[in-house]
């Protein structure tokens, strides 16, 4: 599919397809090149070559494809024997000699070793029929893809060989026909090859390996190769023309295949001297917390009832949202990457790029809330990402259908043209021009070119203009002509009605016509708009991203996808890079479902009053989630395994398919017996994997027999089930089974067009998993926690990648009521969720979700249900200030110990936490500031919006949050003050408690000296409230903005009626009081 191809507009099933703006030229789609080669079946690396330059082989039996390293491992620290037909290896030239070898002719007989011409053509054949086996048994997503639909393949041809089946498969090599040699493929030593490793959660012969214990031994390898590395290294750098004997090549290339062996990532652990003493505080902070909550049950106050059960219920509630908070930091890790040895192995220079394919997708709704200066710089961030132009593809998702956001979109292309190789020539930071162009540093450091600041200038000239331009889009967008929006060349836009339009597609960027001004390619651009008609469910931005993966899957399929919001930028051109060293590790990426990286905001005043930031969730609890099984989902700045957006289930290998703790202590391990292990491997992942893997074949495998399949009835059964699962697109179905990524080659551009249409249509989804198992998971406004969920039951894990440059950068509400109309929206998210099937209270038991990260889970849930205590608790002081009671009896100083025992463990552990994850004393306090001031608020309304949306079907729409920029000076949005009725329930507990102060002291000054010590307790949990409320209290005084008089109104006519009513009632005066003063009379 190319640029110049025009907009297409359609409906699937209206059986409509419109080319707007068509021109005549059309080309195919550039087919993306694959390589085979032949790979070790230890370690996965290539064999490699002999110093003759043929393939090496390390048997001379059976052939079994191991290289050269592991090899020499298994001559000098195993048992010397082929791991496949047991045969004792033989000693090759320029092998070290080890014990056994004297018995052996000094010859290496090397010119002979292809030769089997005579009585060794049955061993190969052998060999040949168990490693076909052994790719049939693992059911490995890479295997031959022909596609059945009605016969017939869709779209040209798709390769009906993988890397993979091509090993064992081919009938000839540059060393002659399959009668004399092996079925060995030619390896071209100038390309790498897709790493394979060996899953040893499998049963180990369906990979020749008998009853080795391999897994032990490969492990063993790594550790001994990271062990030497170093001192081979040392050994050899002085070398520098001779051979290191046994390795046929000097000490740098040594160090060079060390390097590309080693893993490009490493967990870096918490030091001992910070983690063990946090751990020891938090213990004794819980046995505090039992001795406390024991007291203070057993010691009512029985003269202030109500308040005293009030405050044991608030209390005890808030000693479990802190367990359910602390324990999922326990283990917490940070992480670091290895971008050289990610190159070194897959991105080597002047060779093809062996780098993965990646779909960026950005996602918007409104222009006028979103403005598209804003977008057009998110996107500018990505064509200029530093990745191979060819490997990234990014993808638009317009769901508004504004003409606002096409017309913007086709200038930020034009202007990508110039912007992206002058962001590649001089390696600037970050890409997105409106960014760096504003930033306050020495724009001149590490330059040397003459020609960058005379460029520089131009540049800045250029995006002026082209801001200008956009400017004007929007000024000309804000009122729609009554006939609606008109096309350049006279054609009706055809989204003009934004619930009821066509599917549309156009492609800005991309092969043909996509090419900078320096003529290199550029990364393809696409906008996409899915239709939309009245009487379908939508499903808001879920329903927009599951849009996104089948069109994209369509029409280049990238093996990853990326999902960034239209306001977040990429502020570190290696963003993706740094993902690849996770994704394509050739053990953690068969198990990893996506990556997470931190939130980083633009734009936010000095002292982040609101919190904004939300260091203490990116830097404390991810941070402990990653030490678990991975951060949850946080909706942007995530790099997906598509695998795991269809709903396979990972590659776990034994270690992770041991139960957990719990489990254990129940039921024991899973060592007693293989059942466990046998029945979660066949039920579990064969349900996802073997489903869609079963029905991989062509027509020629139908007449000799398909495995699980004797007839066409069987056959059509289970592509009906991929229907039902997937949807009826046969282009799609096929996108599904390639897990390297990749579209078949010679695939007619009008197909695409067309099928690509037919995926985004409003009803293609109906009667499949879309949204249920499938893609985004439905159900919920907060659409990214519910997805992460999903993937972890299944037993994916998430990595946490924090680089020291910081990935993506965004932009934040910064005024008080947009803040809280957002946390509104996330806490409605996690109460849809609480009251959905998949509560973590209750779903995902059978699957392989940890104990610690189910807590997790649950505490992003519940979290708006401590509102109710909260609030409750906040009003207290008051209420005990105003009536003069306590909700703690006179203690014993035994019992005193225990308060500030618990005092004590509170801060401690605030401080140990500060201190191992670098957050400041700073961003810890304005966290807990507006815990209290969105559990006030935002999170109370959420729980009975949700309650309403849930049990009596009342919807709520939440309101997209503005991401305007600051043109009216430094953070003047910060003071722009809006009505909103989430600020009365903080309001109105302020004005308690200064009304509660105030009465208090008045009675202390009336009642003497002895009144004063029981009033400081009262004091200190008013002031307490009050300082949580502080920034909410300047954010209604405002700067330039008064306070709405209604908010004024409101609060004291509320705070008026409690306090009225709590004096007349006076619950807290006993009866025998009331009837003593009454019988008192004025003569007592």
């Amino acid at each position: 599919m190319e640029a110049s191809a025009g907009m297409v507009a359609g409906s699937h099933k209206r059986n409509e397809l419109v080319r707007i703006r068509h021109d005549s030229s059309d080309s195919g789609s550039k087919p993306l090149k694959s390589l085979n080669g032949q790979t070790c079946q230890i370690c996965g690396d290539t064999v490699g070559l002999t110093a003759t330059g043929d393939v090496f082989v390390a048997c001379n039996e059976c052939a079994f494809p191991v290289c050269r390293p592991c090899y020499e491992y298994e001559r000098k620290d195993g048992n010397q024997s082929c791991p496949q037909c047991k045969t004792r290896y033989k000693r090759h030239r320029g092998s070290p000699r080890v014990e056994g070898d004297e018995d052996e002719d000094d010859s290496d007989d090397i010119e002979n070793e292809f030769n089997y011409g005579q009585g060794k053509a049955k061993p190969r054949r052998q060999w040949e029929d168990d490693t076909d086996l052994s790719a049939s048994s693992r059911r490995d997503p890479q295997q031959p893809i022909p596609l059945l639909t009605n016969g017939q393949t869709v779209s040209g041809e798709i390769p009906c060989a993988t890397p993979d089946t091509q090993s064992v498969r081919t009938t000839s090599g540059p060393l002659g026909p399959s009668e004399k040699v092996h079925s060995l493929p030619y390896v071209d030593p100038r390309q790498p090859v897709p790493v394979r490793i060996v899953d040893p959660s499998k049963d180990l012969n369906s990979y020749g390996l008998g009853n080795v214990d391999w897994k032990e031994r490969v492990e063993g390898w790594k550790l001994k190769q990271e062990k030497n590395m170093v001192q081979m290294t040392g050994r050899y750098a002085e070398g520098k023309g001779g051979d290191v004997e046994g390795t046929g090549s000097n000490g740098e290339e040594l160090q060079m295949v060390d390097d590309a062996r080693q893993p490009m990532s490493r967990v870096v652990p918490i030091p001992s001297s910070q983690l063990t003493p946090y751990r020891v505080v938090i213990i004794l902070r819980l046995i505090i917390l039992g001795f406390f909550l024991q007291y203070r049950v057993t010691h009512p106050v029985k003269d202030a009832y109500p308040l005293w059960l009030t405050s044991v219920i608030c209390e005890i509630w808030f000693a479990l949202s802190w367990l359910l908070d602390q324990f999922p930091k326990w283990s917490p890790i940070n992480r670091e990457t290895y971008l050289e040895r990610l190159a070194l192995r897959y991105d080597r220079e002047g060779e093809p790029s062996q780098l993965a394919p990646v779909d960026v997708f950005v996602s918007t709704v409104d222009p006028l809330k979103e403005p598209p200066l804003v977008t057009a710089n998110t996107v500018l961030s990505i064509l200029s990402v530093d990745y191979p132009v060819d490997k990234v593809s990014c993808y638009v998702s317009d769901d508004g259908s504004a003409m606002l956001t096409f017309e913007a979109l086709s200038e930020t292309a034009e202007f990508a043209k110039k912007w992206v190789p002058f962001c590649k020539k001089h390696n600037i930071e970050p890409r997105a021009p409106e960014f760096y162009f504003a930033q306050k540093i020495d724009y001149l450091k590490d330059k040397v070119q003459p020609s960058f600041v005379k460029e520089r200038r131009a540049m800045k000239r250029e995006y002026e203009e082209f801001k200008i331009r956009i400017n004007a889009l929007v000024a000309k967008a804000q009122k729609m002509p009554e006939e609606g929006w008109t096309m350049q060349d006279g054609t009706p836009w055809p989204g003009n009605n934004p619930r009821d339009h066509p599917g549309m597609i156009q492609v800005f960027l991309g092969h043909s016509g996509g090419l900078d001004t320096d003529g290199n390619e550029l990364p393809r651009l696409v906008y996409v708009s899915r239709e939309k008609r009245p009487g379908f469910q939508h499903h808001k931005k879920a329903g927009a991203m599951n849009a996104l993966i089948r069109v994209s899957a369509v029409l280049t399929n990238g093996a990853y996808l990326l999902n960034v919001d239209c306001d977040h930028y990429f502020n570190n051109s290696k963003a993706l890079k740094e993902a690849m060293c996770f994704m394509m590790d050739p053990v953690l990426g068969k198990k990893t479902c996506y990556v997470q990286f931190p939130q980083r905001f633009d734009g936010i005043d000095l002292h982040d009053r609101y919190a904004n930031r939300n260091i203490v969730f990116f830097d404390i609890n991810m941070k402990g989630q990653d030490g678990v099984q991975g951060p949850v989902y946080v909706g942007t700045g995530c790099c997906f395994n598509r695998q795991a957006l269809y709903g396979y289930d990972p590659v776990l290998t034994e270690e992770d398919l041991e139960p957990n703790i719990i489990v254990k202590s129940c039921w024991g391990s899973r060592k007693k017996g293989r059942g466990g292990n046998k029945k979660y491997s066949d039920k579990k992942r064969a349900v996802s994997r073997t489903e869609s893997t079963v029905p991989i074949f062509n027509m020629e495998d139908i007449e000799e027999g398909v495995e699980g399949y004797d007839d066409e009835r069987s056959l059509l059964m289970s592509q009906k089930s991929l229907e039902k699962r997937f949807g009826q697109s046969p282009v799609f179905i096929a996108a599904t089974f390639m897990e390297m990524g990749g579209i078949p080659p010679s695939t007619n551009p009008a197909t695409l067009l067309k099928e690509a249409i037919h995926v985004i249509s409003c009803g293609y989804e109906d009667k499949t998993e879309w949204g249920k198992e499938i893609g985004w998971i439905y159900g919920s406004v907060t659409e990214d926690i519910l997805t992460g969920f999903k993937m972890h039951a299944r037993g994916w894990i998430s990595i946490y990648c924090m680089p020291p440059r910081p990935a993506f950068k965004g932009s934040a509400p910064i005024n008080l009521s947009d803040r809280l109309n957002q946390v509104l929206r996330w806490a409605l998210g996690s109460i849809e969720i609480f009251l959905s099937r998949h509560c973590p209270l209750w779903y995902g038991y059978n699957g392989r979700l940890k104990p610690l990260m189910r807590l997790a889970y649950i505490n992003t849930i519940v979290y708006p249900f401590t509102s109710i205590p909260l609030i409750a608790y906040c009003t207290l002081p008051a209420f005990c200030l105003l009536t003069n009671k306590f909700i703690i009896p006179e203690i014993s100083n035994f019992a005193s110990m225990w308060f500030i025992l618990l005092f004590v463990s509170i801060f401690t552990t605030s401080i140990l936490e500060l201190r191992w994850s670098g957050v400041s004393v700073e961003d810890w306090w304005r966290n807990e500031q507006f815990w209290v001031i969105g559990g006030t608020s935002a999170h109370l309304f959420a729980v009975f919006q949700g309650l309403l949306k849930v049990l009596a079907g009342i919807d709520t729409n939440f309101t997209v949050t503005s991401k305007a920029s600051d043109e009216d000076g430094d953070f003047a949005e910060l003071y722009v003050f809006k009505w909103t009725s989430l600020l009365i329930p903080p309001t109105t507990v302020l004005i308690v408690n200064l009304v509660g102060i105030v009465a208090g002291v008045s009675y202390a000054i009336n009642s003497g000296y002895q009144s004063w010590g029981p009033l400081f307790g009262k004091l200190f949990f008013a002031i307490w409230v009050i300082a949580h409320l502080y920034p909410f209290l300047k954010g209604l005084l405002g700067r330039q903005n008064r306070t709405p008089t209604i908010v004024i109104v409101w609060s004291i006519l509320l705070a008026s009626i409690f306090s009225l009513l709590w004096v007349r009632i006076d619950p807290f005066t006993s009866d025998s009081n009331k009837l003593t003063n009454g019988q008192c009379g004025i003569n007592c």
